[in-house]
């Protein structure tokens, strides 16, 4: 039985069932990229190591996983997830989970579309695979502060890229040839997407999904996921982020973590003392306190 059957006959049992779509669905888009016939699948790696953001993978994976366009008058599940590691071995995700590896990067098959979650370990084994695998896959995404690690293989180099909003002066310090942009749930640079924290992530997913198979393909998606956020269709739905840093809150500048005044490191500009959650944030401000302020 197909995923979306089970969904239906599930929802049967309850009054949902007798809905129709959301009126506030939009209207079906022309698709950039859509196949008909021939090879329809498509290889989504997520690359994962230690501390990997479980949202970050998770959301994207649903979202792929429900995507069912019809092609050549079927209803296919085209995108095919799969989890690809430095080694087999157990990977301890956030929270405690714990995942096992369908492939490594010896022996993974070549992916159409690399997801790079948040994770706390990129190996050079790991910017090497992605380098390589990038070459011939049809799209490189990151997810939150994944573009760290993206940025380390230089595909970032040149690009417009966003990230989680608290990590984006230090991206921007770390690769200067980098253009940073605040407050947008993604951005989309053709063969190369990046997205802001967490949750954006699904946003970008869906967008993928749009991008390849149309509007319709994604509205339902998100419909079968009962993902009612419409930021996958206005990625400048964060802007709400665009500025978080307020004078005088105890809260680092950079990045807007809260923070002990008592015990944090200080900095003072221009007769204004600022405080920082740590060494390297304080750093940042240092070089830089009139863009950091100005972000």
């Amino acid at each position: 039985m197909q995923r979306r059957e089970l969904l239906k006959q599930t929802a049967a049992l309850g009054l949902m069932a007798a809905l129709p779509r959301p009126f506030f669905s939009p209207s079906p888009a022309a698709p950039r990229s859509a196949r008909s016939g021939g090879d329809n699948e498509i290889p989504v790696a997520f690359v994962i190591s230690e501390g990997a953001v479980v949202i970050d993978f998770a959301g994207p994976w649903e979202i792929f996983g429900a995507a069912m366009p019809t092609v050549g008058g079927k209803m296919q599940m085209p995108f095919k997830p799969y989890l690809v590691a430095e080694t087999s071995a157990p990977v301890n995700a956030g929270g405690g989970m714990q995942l096992v590896p369908n492939y490594t990067f010896g022996n993974a098959p070549a992916p159409k579309i690399i997801v790079i979650p948040a994770q706390t370990d990129s190996s050079s084994a790991m910017i090497e695979w992605i380098q390589h695998a990038s070459r011939t896959a049809e799209l490189t995404m990151s997810i939150c502060t994944g573009a760290f690690v993206l940025a380390k293989t230089g595909l970032l180099s040149g690009k417009k890229v966003t990230t989680h909003h608290g990590a984006c002066l230090e991206l921007a310090h770390q690769y200067p040839d980098i253009h940073v942009l605040r407050g947008l749930r993604y951005v989309d640079e053709g063969t190369i997407a990046t997205s802001g924290g967490l949750s954006c992530g699904i946003d970008l997913a869906l967008h993928v999904v749009d991008r390849y198979f149309g509007r319709q393909s994604a509205t339902d998606a998100a419909f079968d996921e009962e993902y009612q956020s419409t930021g996958w269709l206005h990625p400048e739905a964060s802007t709400e982020f665009s500025h978080f840093y307020i004078k005088g809150k105890p809260m680092c500048p950079v990045c807007g973590m809260a923070i002990d005044v008592s015990t944090a490191q200080k900095s003072v500009y221009r007769g204004d003392t600022y405080y920082f959650c740590m060494t390297a944030h304080k750093q940042i401000f240092d070089a830089m306190p009139e863009q950091v302020l100005a972000a």
